[in-house]
């Protein structure tokens, strides 16, 4: 059902989005959030804190169901592209917002670092989804 090249591209688009993801989990702490935030503002805290475990934990749970999807035997194609057209959408989504509202911009090689990376991915699954596309309808 799948050939390599498929393989390889969600290979690489998913072991990127779980690595942002796990990272992602440890940003807070990393780059120091709360300090930003007055101590008692503590629903903000909380709804920050639960906004980017929500946002790690997607990132990881659709790296690991592509990953699934594209080496597991049985899987219907219709399930493939319900999948890929949901990460296709929300790394579309980081790279428009990476140009909108860029992220890392004290230092250039940082924001446009990030954009390059979400580019990558972004091709690497939107290129998969064309080819199993093709490879269904064509």
């Amino acid at each position: 059902m799948n050939n390599l090249f498929e393989k390889i591209l969600i290979s690489i688009g998913s072991i990127i989005s779980i690595g942002f993801g796990i990272w992602h989990f440890f940003v807070p702490r990393i780059w120091n959030w709360y300090s930003y935030i007055k101590p008692e503002a503590t629903e903000l805290i909380l709804a920050v804190r639960a906004i980017n475990i929500f946002f790690s934990l997607v990132l990881v749970l659709f790296g690991l169901m592509n990953i699934f999807l594209i080496f597991g035997n049985g899987i219907s194609k219709y399930s493939l592209l319900i999948v890929l057209v949901a990460t296709c959408i929300l790394w579309m989504s980081r790279v428009l917002m990476q140009i909108i509202y860029p992220q890392g911009s004290i230092n250039p090689i940082i924001k446009y670092g990030m954009l390059c990376v979400f580019i990558i991915v972004l091709i690497c699954y939107l290129f998969t989804l064309i080819l199993v596309l093709k490879r269904k309808y064509g």
